[in-house]
């Protein structure tokens, strides 16, 4: 019974997290001027093809300065850690690997979206993958604390 209790306010407590997690996300993707987000055109800006930007910014890293190129190709992996992180902890029902990448991707392609109708930012495939891959690492890294957790912890509250 003290488990399922523990279980819960853990539960509520990353679900507080995530909130705040998800306002700072939708804040640096949608309203922050800093990554020009308030700059409003009439044109639909996109990229469809995939690795293009990437390897844009890689290339011509010395161009557009290493930290905005890092930024850019770092930044939108590690922005969906979290979101992968977290998934598995506040779904009911277990969440896999794949499942994980899936609820990643289609929360990225949401943003993305969101972007495209208000025409801020890119529509980029490119960072729809760099985000999957952050939500992915985020749920490796759930794995490593769950693991951690029921070998360590666990067996000390018993």
């Amino acid at each position: 019974m003290k488990k399922e209790g523990n279980n819960r306010l853990l539960r509520f407590f990353c679900a507080g997290l995530f909130l705040i997690y998800l306002a700072f996300l939708l804040y640096f993707a949608l309203a922050s001027e800093d990554f020009g987000r308030v700059d409003h055109t009439a044109d639909y800006r996109y990229n469809l093809q995939l690795f293009q930007e990437i390897y844009r910014f890689w290339h011509y890293r010395q161009t557009v300065g290493l930290s905005w190129a890092t930024i850019n190709l770092l930044g939108n992996v590690v922005c969906f850690v979290p979101y992968g992180f977290f998934v598995p902890i506040l779904r009911k029902k277990k969440t896999n690997f794949l499942m994980t990448g899936i609820y990643s991707f289609v929360a990225s392609l949401a943003v993305e979206v969101v972007q495209l109708i208000l025409k801020i930012g890119v529509f980029d495939v490119d960072d729809l993958f760099l985000n999957t891959i952050g939500g992915l690492i985020g749920y490796l890294f759930y794995c490593l604390m769950r693991g951690l957790y029921r070998k360590y912890l666990q067996r000390k509250c018993k």
